[in-house]
């Protein structure tokens, strides 16, 4: 699956391209904007790039008024073939979002529902009953989203709703040629119907990509053999964040070592999880992280560790937002793309990833680790790395079986020795390749 063996990148194209949070009706071209950004993607190393959503909605892109047509707000459907056209001919895959799971007011199914009450043909594709009312005072009750009623809950037993999200599917491999999906709130979606999709999809593209969006809980809910090819990897975030906050390494690393660990026991070994610092639903890692002097070990970690590094957009050079501010602000548009110091790791970072059979299929298992520093190697058939990550300030010297005697960091492409153990500087991270 080509998807293990590369970097994402995510962006929110309504907040990406500035666009109103209302839908204003008024068509403007804004995600042409992409297009200008993708030397900027080729620089990075990006390998995909991961859309939210992109199709007629009220406000958000979470309700959608319509699966077959580009927001106004973001331009035609001609636009966006252009830029996946673009990003294709730099061999940059497309994954877009998914939102299976409920619509928004404006739906054209759920506007005739309330004109028409018992006589609509569309009255079986929601939750409805016609006995109760709503906030909104429409002469009837639905479900919503987790009590979001802009979210108005699918009936996704319903054939005709089944069958209409599919051809909405089919039509955008055929217009805009897309490699995969995220499933929006995949943990509320019925597994019967991620089956449904997963067997129309490879039946069309037979290395289409399919990621679930877990919480918490077990993820094989919507991962596995006839389900979703991974799912977004919640669990080592808020271990990522908090280890280095606190500074400590055995929270990560308990982390990985449960669910990747060497023990046949482990919940995911073999999978290949979405890993991310931050994304477009919390607060930018440069604004969650206590030390600044963290980002790139932070970034370090994520891409070393097991799964699907993914970067959200602008957070490459440490752009900052906090979620008590609103959504709004962790969907900034900026005028052009940055480049710092970050973004120079994070590009290495993405080398070393579509470089590295290991730290794209290796497994993992842990070496060194203190408070303040660890070391976890990967292995896959004949390659072997080592992410060595100290954060703290002062260097520590570790004596450690390092199977080698010389190794190449992949970050820096300084050379080690072994020879007296490993010297390990203060707020550095290492990727070490043996040779």
């Amino acid at each position: 699956m080509w998807a293990y063996e590369k970097g994402f990148y995510q962006i929110y194209p309504l907040g990406f391209c500035g666009a109103p949070f209302e839908n204003d009706g008024k068509l403007e071209h804004r995600i042409l904007k992409v297009i200008d950004w993708i030397p900027h993607l080729k620089k990075l190393g990006v390998g995909a790039v991961l859309f939210n959503p992109i199709f007629e909605s009220d406000t958000h892109g979470y309700n959608t008024r319509d699966y077959k047509k580009i927001d106004v707000r973001l331009g035609t459907n001609d636009d966006f073939k252009k830029v996946s056209k673009a990003l294709h001919k730099e061999g940059i895959k497309v994954v877009l979002d998914g939102v299976f799971n409920h619509v928004g007011r404006g739906f054209f199914g759920f506007e005739d529902v309330l004109q028409k009450k018992w006589d609509s043909s569309y009255k079986d594709w929601f939750h409805i009953n016609f006995d109760g009312n709503d906030a909104y005072n429409d002469g009837l009750w639905y479900e919503g989203w987790e009590g979001n009623y802009d979210l108005v809950k699918l009936n996704l037993w319903n054939e005709d709703v089944v069958n209409y999200l599919l051809d909405a599917v089919t039509s955008w491999i055929k217009d805009y040629d897309i490699d995969g999906l995220r499933l929006d709130v995949a943990y509320c979606l019925e597994q019967n119907f991620i089956k449904r999709l997963r067997n129309h999809v490879l039946s069309q593209k037979e290395d289409f990509y399919l990621v679930g969006e877990m919480i918490g809980g077990d993820y094989h809910k919507v991962m596995g053999p006839e389900l979703c090819h991974s799912a977004t990897n919640y669990e080592c975030y808020k271990g990522l964040y908090s280890s280095f906050n606190s500074l400590n390494m055995f929270e990560i690393v308990h982390s990985l070592l449960r669910q990747f660990g060497p023990e046949n026991w482990c919940l995911y070994r073999g999978e290949h999880l979405l890993s991310f610092v931050d994304n477009h639903d919390v607060s930018r890692i440069a604004s969650t992280l206590t030390n600044e002097k963290h980002l790139p070990l932070i970034y370090a970690m994520m891409f070393g560790m097991p799964g699907i590094p993914t970067v959200y957009y602008g957070s490459e050079w440490g752009a900052k937002a906090h979620k008590s501010e609103g959504d709004p602000a962790l969907r900034a548009s900026f005028d052009k793309p940055q480049w710092n110091e970050l973004t120079d790791v994070i590009a290495k970072l993405y080398k070393a990833k579509g470089e590295s059979k290991a730290l794209q299929y290796g497994d993992m298992k842990q070496l060194v680790l203190q408070n303040k520093y660890c070391i976890i190697e990967r292995d896959f058939e004949d390659d072997r790395v080592m992410i060595a990550v100290n954060a703290d300030e002062n260097s520590v010297h570790i004596d450690c079986n390092f199977r080698a005697g010389r190794a190449r960091d992949m970050i820096s492409g300084e050379e080690i020795d072994f020879g007296g153990g490993l010297e390990l500087p203060g707020y550095t991270a290492y990727i070490l390749r043996p040779f």
